[in-house]
Protein backbone atom coordinates (compact mmCIF):
# COMPACT_ATOMS: atom_id res chain seq x y z
CA UNK A 1 0.00 0.00 0.00
CA UNK A 2 1.69 3.28 -1.17
CA UNK A 3 1.12 6.86 -0.11
CA UNK A 4 0.34 9.98 -2.19
CA UNK A 5 1.96 13.18 -0.80
CA UNK A 6 -0.16 15.55 -2.87
CA UNK A 7 2.27 15.74 -5.81
CA UNK A 8 3.58 12.23 -6.39
CA UNK A 9 3.59 8.66 -5.07
CA UNK A 10 6.23 8.26 -2.37
CA UNK A 11 8.46 5.30 -1.68
CA UNK A 12 6.78 4.59 1.67
CA UNK A 13 4.60 1.50 1.87
CA UNK A 14 2.51 -0.19 4.51
CA UNK A 15 0.74 -3.50 4.84
CA UNK A 16 -3.08 -3.31 4.24
CA UNK A 17 -5.13 -3.59 7.42
CA UNK A 18 -7.75 -6.38 7.88
CA UNK A 19 -11.36 -5.36 7.61
CA UNK A 20 -11.96 -6.07 11.29
CA UNK A 21 -9.55 -3.26 12.24
CA UNK A 22 -11.59 -0.66 10.39
CA UNK A 23 -15.09 -1.72 11.54
CA UNK A 24 -16.76 -4.19 13.95
CA UNK A 25 -17.03 -7.72 12.66
CA UNK A 26 -20.19 -8.42 10.73
CA UNK A 27 -22.34 -11.34 11.39
CA UNK A 28 -21.66 -14.04 8.89
CA UNK A 29 -25.27 -14.63 8.44
CA UNK A 30 -25.93 -10.95 7.63
CA UNK A 31 -25.95 -10.13 3.89
CA UNK A 32 -23.34 -7.75 2.43
CA UNK A 33 -25.99 -5.30 1.33
CA UNK A 34 -27.20 -4.99 4.90
CA UNK A 35 -23.75 -4.14 6.44
CA UNK A 36 -23.57 -0.60 7.87
CA UNK A 37 -21.59 1.91 5.70
CA UNK A 38 -18.62 3.81 7.12
CA UNK A 39 -19.38 6.89 9.19
CA UNK A 40 -17.80 9.21 6.64
CA UNK A 41 -20.32 8.16 3.99
CA UNK A 42 -23.42 7.99 6.15
CA UNK A 43 -26.27 10.34 5.76
CA UNK A 44 -26.54 12.48 8.88
CA UNK A 45 -30.07 12.74 10.13
CA UNK A 46 -31.59 15.34 12.28
CA UNK A 47 -31.10 13.42 15.51
CA UNK A 48 -28.02 11.23 14.73
CA UNK A 49 -25.23 13.86 14.30
CA UNK A 50 -23.61 13.19 17.63
CA UNK A 51 -23.29 9.53 16.99
CA UNK A 52 -21.82 10.10 13.53
CA UNK A 53 -19.24 12.44 15.02
CA UNK A 54 -18.19 9.79 17.52
CA UNK A 55 -17.85 7.27 14.71
CA UNK A 56 -15.70 9.66 12.63
CA UNK A 57 -13.41 10.34 15.59
CA UNK A 58 -13.00 6.64 16.15
CA UNK A 59 -12.10 6.11 12.51
CA UNK A 60 -9.45 8.88 12.67
CA UNK A 61 -7.96 7.38 15.79
CA UNK A 62 -7.77 4.02 14.11
CA UNK A 63 -6.07 5.54 10.99
CA UNK A 64 -3.51 7.44 13.06
CA UNK A 65 -2.72 4.34 15.07
CA UNK A 66 -2.23 2.41 11.85
CA UNK A 67 0.18 5.03 10.46
CA UNK A 68 2.20 5.07 13.67
CA UNK A 69 2.25 1.27 13.69
CA UNK A 70 3.65 1.08 10.09
CA UNK A 71 6.21 3.93 10.60
CA UNK A 72 4.79 6.14 7.85
CA UNK A 73 5.74 9.88 7.66
CA UNK A 74 3.52 12.89 7.56
CA UNK A 75 3.42 15.11 4.47
CA UNK A 76 5.46 17.93 6.16
CA UNK A 77 8.14 15.47 7.20
CA UNK A 78 8.31 14.05 3.67
CA UNK A 79 8.68 17.55 2.15
CA UNK A 80 11.42 18.46 4.67
CA UNK A 81 13.41 15.32 3.95
CA UNK A 82 12.97 15.87 0.18
CA UNK A 83 14.35 19.43 0.42
CA UNK A 84 17.28 18.23 2.55
CA UNK A 85 18.10 15.48 0.08
CA UNK A 86 17.88 17.94 -2.83
CA UNK A 87 20.31 20.33 -1.10
CA UNK A 88 22.75 17.49 -0.42
CA UNK A 89 22.50 16.41 -4.05
CA UNK A 90 23.22 19.97 -5.28
CA UNK A 91 26.25 20.30 -2.98
CA UNK A 92 27.55 16.93 -4.16
CA UNK A 93 27.15 17.96 -7.81
CA UNK A 94 29.07 21.19 -7.20
CA UNK A 95 31.84 19.27 -5.44
CA UNK A 96 32.05 16.85 -8.36
CA UNK A 97 32.17 19.79 -10.83
CA UNK A 98 35.01 21.48 -8.91
CA UNK A 99 36.93 18.24 -8.76
CA UNK A 100 36.43 17.74 -12.50
CA UNK A 101 37.78 21.26 -13.27
CA UNK A 102 40.72 20.77 -10.92
CA UNK A 103 41.62 17.47 -12.51
CA UNK A 104 41.30 19.00 -15.98
CA UNK A 105 43.71 21.82 -15.01
CA UNK A 106 46.17 19.30 -13.57
CA UNK A 107 46.00 17.26 -16.76
CA UNK A 108 46.61 20.38 -18.91
CA UNK A 109 49.60 21.40 -16.75
CA UNK A 110 51.03 17.90 -16.98
CA UNK A 111 50.63 17.92 -20.77
CA UNK A 112 52.36 21.33 -21.02
CA UNK A 113 55.23 20.12 -18.85
CA UNK A 114 55.52 17.00 -20.97
CA UNK A 115 55.65 19.09 -24.15
CA UNK A 116 58.31 21.35 -22.62
CA UNK A 117 60.38 18.33 -21.67
CA UNK A 118 60.06 16.96 -25.20
CA UNK A 119 61.20 20.32 -26.63
CA UNK A 120 64.09 20.45 -24.18
CA UNK A 121 65.07 16.94 -25.15
CA UNK A 122 65.06 17.97 -28.81
CA UNK A 123 67.19 21.04 -28.02
CA UNK A 124 69.66 18.94 -26.06
CA UNK A 125 69.79 16.39 -28.87
CA UNK A 126 70.36 19.21 -31.38
CA UNK A 127 73.06 20.73 -29.17
CA UNK A 128 74.82 17.37 -28.97
CA UNK A 129 74.66 17.06 -32.73
CA UNK A 130 76.20 20.49 -33.40
CA UNK A 131 78.82 20.01 -30.68
CA UNK A 132 80.22 17.18 -32.79
CA UNK A 133 81.45 19.95 -35.12
CA UNK A 134 82.91 22.03 -32.27
CA UNK A 135 79.99 24.48 -32.33
CA UNK A 136 79.09 25.67 -28.82
CA UNK A 137 76.75 28.33 -27.42
CA UNK A 138 79.45 30.52 -25.89
CA UNK A 139 78.78 34.02 -24.53
CA UNK A 140 78.91 36.36 -27.50
CA UNK A 141 79.87 40.03 -26.91
CA UNK A 142 76.92 41.29 -28.98
CA UNK A 143 74.36 39.47 -26.80
CA UNK A 144 74.40 42.45 -24.41
CA UNK A 145 73.63 44.89 -27.24
CA UNK A 146 70.00 45.93 -27.60
CA UNK A 147 70.43 46.68 -31.32
CA UNK A 148 72.60 43.69 -32.30
CA UNK A 149 71.19 40.83 -30.19
CA UNK A 150 68.28 40.09 -32.55
CA UNK A 151 70.53 39.96 -35.62
CA UNK A 152 73.03 37.84 -33.71
CA UNK A 153 70.32 35.31 -32.80
CA UNK A 154 69.30 35.07 -36.46
CA UNK A 155 72.91 34.56 -37.63
CA UNK A 156 73.58 31.94 -34.96
CA UNK A 157 70.45 30.03 -35.92
CA UNK A 158 71.63 30.00 -39.54
CA UNK A 159 75.07 28.78 -38.44
CA UNK A 160 73.57 25.87 -36.50
CA UNK A 161 71.22 24.98 -39.33
CA UNK A 162 74.06 24.99 -41.85
CA UNK A 163 76.24 22.78 -39.65
CA UNK A 164 73.40 20.37 -38.83
CA UNK A 165 72.44 19.97 -42.49
CA UNK A 166 76.10 19.24 -43.38
CA UNK A 167 76.45 22.33 -45.55
CA UNK A 168 79.38 23.71 -43.56
CA UNK A 169 82.02 21.61 -45.36
CA UNK A 170 82.36 19.89 -48.70
CA UNK A 171 84.39 16.76 -49.45
CA UNK A 172 84.65 14.01 -52.04
CA UNK A 173 81.98 11.31 -52.04
CA UNK A 174 83.87 8.47 -53.78
CA UNK A 175 86.87 8.08 -51.50
CA UNK A 176 87.90 4.50 -50.59
CA UNK A 177 90.05 3.36 -47.69
CA UNK A 178 91.65 -0.11 -47.73
CA UNK A 179 89.60 -0.84 -50.84
CA UNK A 180 86.44 -0.20 -48.81
CA UNK A 181 83.94 2.48 -49.80
CA UNK A 182 82.25 2.28 -46.37
CA UNK A 183 85.54 2.87 -44.57
CA UNK A 184 86.26 5.71 -46.99
CA UNK A 185 82.97 7.41 -46.19
CA UNK A 186 83.67 6.99 -42.48
CA UNK A 187 87.14 8.51 -42.91
CA UNK A 188 85.78 11.48 -44.87
CA UNK A 189 83.06 12.08 -42.28
CA UNK A 190 85.56 11.93 -39.40
CA UNK A 191 88.00 14.29 -41.12
CA UNK A 192 85.19 16.72 -41.96
CA UNK A 193 84.08 16.89 -38.33
CA UNK A 194 87.66 17.34 -37.10
CA UNK A 195 88.49 20.13 -39.52
CA UNK A 196 85.18 21.88 -38.93
CA UNK A 197 85.74 21.69 -35.16
CA UNK A 198 89.17 23.26 -35.57
CA UNK A 199 87.72 26.04 -37.72
CA UNK A 200 84.90 26.71 -35.22
CA UNK A 201 87.39 26.83 -32.33
CA UNK A 202 89.41 29.47 -34.17
CA UNK A 203 86.23 31.41 -35.01
CA UNK A 204 85.12 31.37 -31.37
CA UNK A 205 88.55 32.55 -30.24
CA UNK A 206 88.54 35.36 -32.81
CA UNK A 207 85.07 36.52 -31.71
CA UNK A 208 86.01 36.54 -28.04
CA UNK A 209 89.26 38.48 -28.58
CA UNK A 210 88.23 40.95 -31.29
CA UNK A 211 88.58 44.57 -30.23
CA UNK A 212 87.33 47.86 -31.58
CA UNK A 213 89.19 48.58 -34.79
CA UNK A 214 90.59 45.03 -35.04
CA UNK A 215 87.93 43.54 -37.32
CA UNK A 216 90.14 43.40 -40.41
CA UNK A 217 92.90 41.56 -38.56
CA UNK A 218 90.45 39.05 -37.03
CA UNK A 219 88.77 38.37 -40.38
CA UNK A 220 92.12 37.86 -42.09
CA UNK A 221 93.13 35.36 -39.40
CA UNK A 222 89.90 33.41 -39.81
CA UNK A 223 90.28 33.39 -43.59
CA UNK A 224 93.75 31.87 -43.21
CA UNK A 225 92.16 29.03 -41.22
CA UNK A 226 89.89 28.33 -44.20
CA UNK A 227 92.97 28.15 -46.42
CA UNK A 228 94.75 25.79 -44.02
CA UNK A 229 91.72 23.47 -43.93
CA UNK A 230 91.67 23.37 -47.73
CA UNK A 231 95.42 22.65 -47.88
CA UNK A 232 95.28 19.90 -45.26
CA UNK A 233 92.22 18.29 -46.84
CA UNK A 234 93.41 18.21 -50.45
CA UNK A 235 93.40 14.42 -50.53
CA UNK A 236 89.62 14.31 -50.00
CA UNK A 237 88.82 17.77 -51.43
CA UNK A 238 87.83 18.98 -47.96
CA UNK A 239 86.97 22.68 -47.67
CA UNK A 240 84.87 25.09 -45.59
CA UNK A 241 81.93 26.28 -47.68
CA UNK A 242 81.70 29.99 -48.52
CA UNK A 243 78.17 30.04 -47.06
CA UNK A 244 79.33 28.86 -43.64
CA UNK A 245 82.45 31.04 -43.66
CA UNK A 246 80.35 34.06 -44.56
CA UNK A 247 78.00 33.46 -41.61
CA UNK A 248 80.89 33.19 -39.16
CA UNK A 249 82.46 36.32 -40.63
CA UNK A 250 79.16 38.10 -40.10
CA UNK A 251 79.13 36.90 -36.48
CA UNK A 252 82.65 38.26 -36.06
CA UNK A 253 81.56 41.57 -37.55
CA UNK A 254 78.72 41.87 -35.04
CA UNK A 255 81.16 41.30 -32.19
CA UNK A 256 83.48 44.00 -33.55
CA UNK A 257 80.58 46.43 -33.98
CA UNK A 258 79.54 45.88 -30.40
CA UNK A 259 83.06 46.41 -29.12
CA UNK A 260 83.32 49.60 -31.19
CA UNK A 261 80.02 50.83 -29.77
CA UNK A 262 81.18 50.09 -26.23
CA UNK A 263 84.47 51.88 -26.88
CA UNK A 264 82.65 54.87 -28.36
CA UNK A 265 80.32 55.02 -25.37
CA UNK A 266 83.29 55.00 -23.00
CA UNK A 267 85.03 57.70 -25.02
CA UNK A 268 81.87 59.81 -25.12
CA UNK A 269 81.45 59.43 -21.38
CA UNK A 270 85.06 60.40 -20.80
CA UNK A 271 84.72 63.40 -23.11
CA UNK A 272 81.49 64.43 -21.41
CA UNK A 273 83.20 64.38 -18.04
CA UNK A 274 85.99 66.47 -19.52
CA UNK A 275 83.44 68.92 -20.95
CA UNK A 276 81.70 69.22 -17.59
CA UNK A 277 85.03 69.86 -15.89
CA UNK A 278 85.80 72.52 -18.48
CA UNK A 279 82.41 74.15 -17.97
CA UNK A 280 82.92 74.11 -14.20
CA UNK A 281 86.35 75.65 -14.66
CA UNK A 282 84.89 78.38 -16.88
CA UNK A 283 82.13 79.12 -14.37
CA UNK A 284 84.64 79.36 -11.53
CA UNK A 285 86.87 81.58 -13.62
CA UNK A 286 84.01 83.93 -14.52
CA UNK A 287 82.82 84.03 -10.92
CA UNK A 288 86.28 84.88 -9.60
CA UNK A 289 86.70 87.54 -12.28
CA UNK A 290 83.35 89.08 -11.37
CA UNK A 291 84.24 89.12 -7.67
CA UNK A 292 87.56 90.80 -8.43
CA UNK A 293 85.92 93.43 -10.65
CA UNK A 294 83.26 94.12 -8.02
CA UNK A 295 85.98 94.80 -5.43
CA UNK A 296 87.84 97.06 -7.85
CA UNK A 297 84.64 98.93 -8.68
CA UNK A 298 83.88 99.48 -4.98
CA UNK A 299 87.45 100.66 -4.37
CA UNK A 300 87.43 103.14 -7.25
CA UNK A 301 83.93 104.34 -6.37
CA UNK A 302 85.03 105.14 -2.81
CA UNK A 303 88.19 106.86 -4.04
CA UNK A 304 86.19 108.83 -6.60
CA UNK A 305 83.78 110.01 -3.91
CA UNK A 306 86.70 111.14 -1.74
CA UNK A 307 88.31 113.09 -4.59
CA UNK A 308 85.04 114.71 -5.50
CA UNK A 309 84.56 115.72 -1.87
CA UNK A 310 87.99 117.41 -1.84
CA UNK A 311 87.27 119.11 -5.17
CA UNK A 312 90.06 117.30 -7.08
CA UNK A 313 88.48 117.32 -10.51
CA UNK A 314 91.55 116.04 -12.37
CA UNK A 315 92.00 113.00 -10.19
CA UNK A 316 88.26 112.41 -10.17
CA UNK A 317 88.20 112.38 -13.99
CA UNK A 318 90.96 109.74 -14.11
CA UNK A 319 89.19 107.54 -11.58
CA UNK A 320 85.92 107.97 -13.45
CA UNK A 321 87.56 106.68 -16.63
CA UNK A 322 88.94 103.66 -14.76
CA UNK A 323 85.55 103.05 -13.17
CA UNK A 324 83.86 103.08 -16.58
CA UNK A 325 86.44 100.61 -17.87
CA UNK A 326 85.69 98.29 -14.93
CA UNK A 327 81.97 98.60 -15.62
CA UNK A 328 82.60 97.51 -19.21
CA UNK A 329 84.64 94.55 -18.00
CA UNK A 330 81.85 93.55 -15.62
CA UNK A 331 79.32 93.77 -18.44
CA UNK A 332 81.59 91.60 -20.60
CA UNK A 333 81.90 88.97 -17.87
CA UNK A 334 78.15 88.95 -17.31
CA UNK A 335 77.59 88.56 -21.04
CA UNK A 336 80.07 85.68 -21.23
CA UNK A 337 78.41 83.98 -18.28
CA UNK A 338 74.92 84.38 -19.69
CA UNK A 339 75.68 83.60 -23.34
CA UNK A 340 77.08 80.08 -23.59
CA UNK A 341 77.60 80.43 -27.35
CA UNK A 342 80.16 83.20 -26.93
CA UNK A 343 83.82 82.24 -26.72
CA UNK A 344 87.06 81.79 -28.61
CA UNK A 345 87.48 79.64 -31.72
CA UNK A 346 90.94 78.13 -32.16
CA UNK A 347 92.74 76.34 -35.00
CA UNK A 348 95.90 74.58 -33.81
CA UNK A 349 98.32 71.95 -35.07
CA UNK A 350 101.14 69.77 -33.82
CA UNK A 351 103.31 68.59 -36.70
CA UNK A 352 105.70 66.82 -34.35
CA UNK A 353 102.87 64.59 -33.09
CA UNK A 354 100.42 64.38 -36.02
CA UNK A 355 102.22 65.69 -39.08
CA UNK A 356 101.59 68.78 -41.17
CA UNK A 357 98.19 67.63 -42.55
CA UNK A 358 96.25 67.41 -39.27
CA UNK A 359 94.64 70.29 -37.41
CA UNK A 360 92.45 70.56 -34.34
CA UNK A 361 89.42 72.86 -34.52
CA UNK A 362 87.65 73.74 -31.28
CA UNK A 363 86.33 76.50 -29.06
CA UNK A 364 86.69 77.57 -25.45
CA UNK A 365 84.81 79.94 -23.15
CA UNK A 366 87.84 80.65 -20.99
CA UNK A 367 88.69 84.26 -20.19
CA UNK A 368 92.27 83.30 -21.08
CA UNK A 369 91.89 80.96 -24.11
CA UNK A 370 95.61 80.16 -24.22
CA UNK A 371 95.18 78.30 -20.94
CA UNK A 372 93.06 75.78 -22.84
CA UNK A 373 95.65 75.48 -25.63
CA UNK A 374 98.43 74.89 -23.12
CA UNK A 375 96.34 72.18 -21.41
CA UNK A 376 95.91 70.36 -24.75
CA UNK A 377 99.70 70.34 -25.18
CA UNK A 378 100.39 68.63 -21.87
CA UNK A 379 102.42 65.46 -21.35
CA UNK A 380 100.05 63.40 -23.56
CA UNK A 381 101.75 64.76 -26.70
CA UNK A 382 105.49 65.15 -27.29
CA UNK A 383 105.32 68.82 -28.35
CA UNK A 384 103.17 71.86 -27.67
CA UNK A 385 100.51 72.98 -30.14
CA UNK A 386 101.02 75.83 -32.58
CA UNK A 387 98.19 78.35 -32.82
CA UNK A 388 97.05 79.35 -36.31
CA UNK A 389 93.91 81.22 -35.29
CA UNK A 390 92.41 82.30 -31.97
CA UNK A 391 89.56 84.80 -32.20
CA UNK A 392 86.53 85.78 -30.12
CA UNK A 393 83.03 85.40 -31.50
CA UNK A 394 79.57 85.88 -30.06
CA UNK A 395 78.62 82.66 -31.85
CA UNK A 396 81.73 80.58 -31.31
CA UNK A 397 79.63 77.41 -31.13
CA UNK A 398 78.13 78.16 -34.53
CA UNK A 399 81.49 78.78 -36.21
CA UNK A 400 82.95 75.62 -34.67
CA UNK A 401 79.96 73.55 -35.81
CA UNK A 402 80.22 74.99 -39.35
CA UNK A 403 83.89 74.00 -39.60
CA UNK A 404 83.20 70.53 -38.21
CA UNK A 405 80.45 69.97 -40.79
CA UNK A 406 82.67 71.13 -43.63
CA UNK A 407 85.51 68.77 -42.68
CA UNK A 408 83.25 65.89 -41.51
CA UNK A 409 84.57 63.52 -44.17
CA UNK A 410 88.13 64.31 -43.07
CA UNK A 411 87.72 63.44 -39.41
CA UNK A 412 90.57 61.46 -37.92
CA UNK A 413 88.30 59.72 -35.37
CA UNK A 414 84.88 58.99 -36.84
CA UNK A 415 83.68 57.04 -33.81
CA UNK A 416 84.12 59.71 -31.16
CA UNK A 417 83.15 63.09 -32.58
CA UNK A 418 84.46 64.85 -29.46
CA UNK A 419 87.95 64.20 -30.84
CA UNK A 420 88.16 67.33 -32.99
CA UNK A 421 91.11 66.40 -35.23
CA UNK A 422 90.80 66.62 -39.01
CA UNK A 423 92.95 65.72 -41.99
CA UNK A 424 93.36 69.29 -43.26
CA UNK A 425 95.95 72.02 -43.50
CA UNK A 426 95.75 75.48 -41.87
CA UNK A 427 95.38 77.01 -45.35
CA UNK A 428 92.26 74.92 -46.05
CA UNK A 429 90.66 76.02 -42.78
CA UNK A 430 91.43 79.65 -43.59
CA UNK A 431 89.72 79.33 -46.98
CA UNK A 432 86.55 77.99 -45.37
CA UNK A 433 86.52 80.84 -42.81
CA UNK A 434 86.83 83.38 -45.61
CA UNK A 435 84.03 81.71 -47.61
CA UNK A 436 81.70 82.15 -44.61
CA UNK A 437 82.82 85.78 -44.04
CA UNK A 438 84.23 85.15 -40.59
CA UNK A 439 86.08 88.24 -39.40
CA UNK A 440 89.72 87.46 -38.62
CA UNK A 441 92.27 89.82 -37.15
CA UNK A 442 95.20 87.45 -37.29
CA UNK A 443 95.78 84.02 -38.90
CA UNK A 444 99.07 82.15 -39.26
CA UNK A 445 99.31 79.42 -41.86
CA UNK A 446 102.88 78.28 -41.18
CA UNK A 447 103.37 76.53 -37.81
CA UNK A 448 106.36 77.57 -35.76
CA UNK A 449 106.94 74.10 -34.24
CA UNK A 450 110.00 75.38 -32.41
CA UNK A 451 110.45 72.36 -30.13
CA UNK A 452 109.95 69.89 -32.96
CA UNK A 453 112.35 71.62 -35.36
CA UNK A 454 114.98 72.09 -32.64
CA UNK A 455 114.69 68.44 -31.60
CA UNK A 456 115.08 67.30 -35.19
CA UNK A 457 118.14 69.50 -35.73
CA UNK A 458 119.69 68.29 -32.50
CA UNK A 459 119.12 64.67 -33.50
CA UNK A 460 120.68 65.33 -36.91
CA UNK A 461 123.84 66.90 -35.44
CA UNK A 462 124.38 63.99 -33.05
CA UNK A 463 124.09 61.46 -35.85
Amino acid sequence: MRYWDGAQWTEHTAQPQPAAAAAPAQQPSQPAAEQSPPASSRKIGLFGARGVARDLAAENDQLRAALEQTGALTLAEIQLQTATAQAELTALQEQISRARHRHAAEVAAAQAELEALRTQALDVRHAINVQEFGLYDFEHPAEASATLSAELARVRAQIKATASSKRAVTATSNFTFNNSAAQGRKFVDSMSKTMLAAYNAEAENAIKTVKAGGLTTAQARLTKVVERVANNGQMINLAITPEYHGLRMRELELAARHQAAVQAAKEAEREERARLREEKRVEDELRREREKLDKERDHYANALAALQARGDTTGAAELQAKLEQIERSIADVDYRAANVRAGYVYVISNIGAFGDTVVKIGMTRRLEPMDRVRELGDASVPFTFDVHALFFSEDAFGIEAMLHRHFAEQRVNRINTRREFFYATPEQVLEVLREHNVALVEYTTEPAAEEFRASRELAATRV
